[in-house]
């Protein structure tokens, strides 16, 4: 995973490691009532350590705000940069799992893409795929009203 290096066609040209974070913060809070540097560190596999550092530069860059109990919460552009990553998250798993991917393995690479792919492409392929799958269902329908 790359830490530091920004690539334009990252969504609002946040580096991966970042968007991981916000991801992660994002799937916790629909999950628990309030996120935590330890969910987040749990969620990851991190240290403490390196969590507190994340969050301070999320912090910095006004992606999350963090109360005075250590809750946790996505600003608005936090919650714009973690949706979109979790939306391709989401979109690519589905999409090689029915390919016949295990889960582990499509989440995994669906990882390495959602971060770099740029959002025109990604909305190509989203479009393809669906309009895809689309004709399928209308084939499987049609089949299945002519029998």
């Amino acid at each position: 995973m790359g830490e530091t290096t920004l690539h334009s066609s990252r969504p609002y040209h946040t580096t991966e490691s970042a968007q991981n974070y916000l991801e992660a913060i994002l799937m916790l809070s629909e999950q628990k009532p309030v996120v935590r540097s330890v969910d987040v560190a749990n969620e990851l596999g991190y240290k403490k350590s390196s969590i507190s550092i994340a969050m301070k530069n999320l912090r910095e860059n006004n992606l999350i705000t963090v109360t005075p109990e250590g809750y946790i919460y996505l600003t608005d552009e936090g919650l714009k940069i973690a949706s979109t990553i979790y939306e391709r998250h989401k979109f690519f798993s589905c999409w090689l799992a029915s390919l016949g991917v295990d889960q582990t393995t499509a989440a995994a690479d669906a990882c390495k893409i959602e971060h770099d792919l740029s959002p025109e492409s990604f909305a190509a392929i989203k479009r393809y795929i669906t309009e895809q799958y689309a004709k399928e269902q209308k084939s499987v329908a049609t089949d299945t009203d002519a029998k």
